[in-house]
């Protein structure tokens, strides 16, 4: 079953070279799905479409069986949390203040908070190891503090679908794996659909249940993590000719070593 589903869509900035074409996809639901592909092909292009902060040229994007083009932007937000790679707007903001930005797409007019936006944010504090940082300044906190801050933002707005572009982007070794290790968490024990790009393909492989590769504006390769991280794909992909290995944690495929296409 699938949650999120685009049908030939195709995408370009104004008159200039189109980025998506006529690109089709389903995202499954209740699993983890990671898209990859090297800079510039498309991957936060097609995270932002399918987000509906982009419009697309042509084709069609439904969630939970509607159309995105013919929805409220609140009711969007009350299904599918996006992050982008530059969630840094949080200039003097506490923790509690910013998780409690995720309730709004929830509130009518200058109502405040209801019991039950209390309840999903103390409820999203809670889940991401934050319950004790109420009132700490997000800019003072470390990488993956933040980065988790910015999660229990997009948990708070109580979605079924988790969309997060480049989540571990600018983070050392433990906080990636401290992030990655909580979003599996969530699509575990709150069987969230999480859907992100990501750069490291050994952790898209070990923390994934689904894989999309890209390479300019099309989708290269799709499926399980054995189906998706073959030599032969990451050789199209990426132009390597890449040597692989198994995962002593997920025991999936893991990128060894590769060199470039001679």
């Amino acid at each position: 079953m699938s949650f999120l589903n685009a049908k030939n869509i195709t995408f370009g900035y104004h008159d200039e070279e189109t980025i998506l074409k006529d690109l089709s996809l389903d995202i499954p639901s209740k699993k983890i799905i990671s898209l990859i592909g090297p800079n510039g092909c498309g991957k936060s292009t097609l995270l932002k479409s399918l987000s509906r902060i982009l419009s697309i040229r042509s084709g069609q994007i439904f969630l939970d069986g509607r159309s995105i083009a013919e929805m409220k932007t609140k009711d969007i937000a009350q299904k599918m949390a996006i992050l982008s790679q530059t969630s840094e707007n949080s200039i003097g903001l506490s923790v509690l203040e910013l998780v409690s930005y995720g309730r709004f797409p929830y509130q009518k007019g200058m109502s405040s908070f209801s019991e039950t936006d209390r309840e999903k944010i103390s409820w999203a504090l809670e889940v991401t190891g934050l319950a004790d940082f109420n009132d700490r300044i997000v800019d003072s906190l470390s990488g993956g503090q933040r980065q988790r801050v910015w999660i229990a933002m997009a948990l708070a707005q109580d979605t079924e679908l988790l969309v997060l572009d480049e989540p571990t982007t600018y983070l050392d070794l433990s906080h990636q794996l401290e992030v990655l290790q909580l979003l599996q968490k969530l699509n575990n024990v709150q069987e969230k659909t999480i859907l992100m790009s990501i750069h490291d393909l050994n952790h898209a492989s070990r923390f994934s249940d689904h894989m999309i590769g890209m390479k300019d504006g099309a989708i290269v390769a799709s499926g399980t993590p054995e189906e998706v991280m073959t030599p032969e794909n990451l050789k199209e992909i990426f132009e390597i000719d890449a040597i692989m290995a198994q995962c002593p944690f997920s025991h999936n495929p893991i990128l060894l070593s590769y060199d470039l296409i001679k």
